[in-house]
This record gives structure tokens, C-alpha cells and sequence, in this order.
């Protein structure tokens, strides 16, 4: 697990609720379960103030770091999609876009990660269709300077058209695979945390639980039922989830309260 991707499971999952702030040594102390060393926390803190997802902010409890008005924007659209909890009637049209694509190889691998968290999938380098439209892709696409141009369309052949469509942009087999090898994967290691456990054991096991989770932000577009082959694994997959995330979040938060205090209580001692 990179120390990025940590930082934002972690301020997506328990501290956007919490304010969205938190002293450094308590991010220390939250990604230490994960396996994550002091040094790669504070690194990727640097990277993502330079990068404009978190900004500095001195805490009664020592120096901190507190979300921009970006990455809320970013956090709430992710847990909508991890929790689902936003419900989208599909009526039948798709959002269109057709752009340039960038000059270098970085620079179109960096927008088509981001196209593709927004929910779009490619027909080719320049066509991306997506099921609904994605609140930030004209903010994206200007601040990558990408020439381009935004369409609804519906195709002529109805819901069977549109299925074609999707199975072009999306590889929708593969995406099914890995909601089942997600759920054999987690299986074992959820079967470990019992109510003996303790609270930082069931919090490292919730959060690895929905870090696994997060990655289909980046592959499966949640598609309408309309469009979904049947027996669709997603669906299962997603009961698994919310299951054991519900199971174990009563036990992640004490941890998450634990450690925030404990950052509160060092800072105090060290002021008097």
C-alpha cells in the first residue's frame, strides 16, 4: 500500500468526517497498522500539498494538515461511489466527449486515469462515453488543456445499442473477475477479526478492506442494471463490502478517536 493512496483512504474514510484535518503525529500514528513508516507518510504528505490536496495549518495539538476545497470535492464524490450512496436513474443517454488527446505519453496516462475515476470509458484514444454525466470532467479537462468538445447522445437502437456501446468501452468480463477475486482475497483475512480482536486490528483490516475497494473507483463505472450482464458479480461483491465495512467501523472508529487523542494529550504535556 503506498503511502499516498493511504493518505487518502484515510482522510476519504475518517477524518473528512472529523473535520478533515489532523495533526501530523496522528497521521503517523493511523498509517502505522498499514505497515507504513513515518518517513513515506510525511513524503506523501509534501507531494500532496504541492499537488493541491492538502494545505498546512497549525492545530492546537502542533502542526497538521487539512484538506483542500479539491480534494472534498474529490473525497465526497468517492465515497458516494464506495458507499453508493448517490442512486442514478439512467434515461438512456450517454455524455460524450470528444477531445484532443495530449501530445506525451505521461500527460494522456494521467487523463485517462482521471476520465476513467470519473466514470467514463474510451471507444478510442479521442471518444469517451460515460452512463452519467461527471460533475468535474470540464474542470478537469481545462486544467489539463485539453481541446474538446461535450455532447449528450442516444443511440438509435435503444437499449441494445447502448450495450454494444458499453461493451466496447468497457471490458466488462475482466472488471467481473476482479470483484470475485476481490471477495476470495478479503475472505480469509475478515475471517481473522473477531469481536476478540482488538480495535487496531479491526481497523488495519477495515481500512485494507476499502483501500481493495477504492481500485474499482479507477474500473468499474457503475453502469446502470439495464446495462449489466446478468448475475452481474459486482452486485455480490458489494454486499461482501458493506457487510463486514459496517462490522468493523464501530472498532476502526475508537482507533481513529485513540489516536487523535493520544496526539491531543502528547501536545498538551509537551506544553506545559
Amino acid at each position: 500500500m503506498q503511502a499516498r493512496s493511504a493518505l487518502f483512504d484515510l482522510y476519504g474514510d475518517h477524518l473528512r468526517a472529523r473535520g478533515g484535518r489532523a495533526p501530523v503525529a496522528a497521521l503517523v500514528k493511523l498509517l502505522a497498522p498499514l505497515g507504513i513508516a513515518p518517513p513515506a507518510v510525511r513524503t506523501a504528505v509534501s507531494r500532496m500539498v504541492r499537488q493541491g490536496w492538502l494545505e498546512p495549518l497549525r492545530l492546537t495539538s502542533g502542526p497538521g494538515y487539512s484538506i483542500t476545497p479539491k480534494a472534498a470535492r474529490r473525497l465526497d464524490e468517492a465515497a458516494a461511489r464506495i458507499y453508493r450512496t448517490g442512486r442514478h436513474n439512467w434515461d438512456g443517454r450517454f455524455d460524450l466527449l470528444v477531445l484532443e488527446a495530449p501530445a506525451s505519453r505521461r500527460d494522456r496516462q494521467r487523463l485517462a486515469a482521471n476520465l476513467t475515476f470519473l466514470g467514463y470509458g474510451t471507444l478510442d484514444d479521442c471518444n469517451w462515453v460515460a452512463t452519467r454525466p461527471g460533475e468535474d470532467v470540464d474542470v478537469l479537462l481545462a486544467e489539463s488543456g485539453v481541446r474538446y468538445e461535450r455532447f449528450t447522445a442516444a443511440h438509435v437502437a435503444g437499449t441494445p445499442g447502448a450495450v454494444a456501446v458499453v461493451r466496447r468501452a468497457w471490458d466488462l468480463a475482466e472488471i467481473g473477475r476482479a470483484y470475485e477475486r476481490f471477495v476470495a482475497e478479503q475472505k480469509p483475512l475478515l475471517a481473522g477479526v473477531t469481536v476478540r480482536s482488538s480495535d487496531e486490528e479491526a481497523y488495519a483490516a477495515r481500512f485494507q478492506l476499502v483501500h481493495a475497494w477504492r481500485t474499482f473507483l479507477f474500473r468499474d463505472p457503475q453502469l446502470p442494471p439495464a446495462l449489466l450482464p446478468e448475475r452481474w458479480p459486482g452486485t455480490s461483491a458489494a454486499s461482501f463490502f458493506d457487510r463486514h465495512a459496517a462490522r468493523l467501523r464501530p472498532a476502526a472508529d475508537r482507533y481513529v478517536e485513540h489516536c487523535l487523542d493520544a496526539s491531543n494529550r502528547l501536545a498538551r504535556q509537551k506544553g506545559r
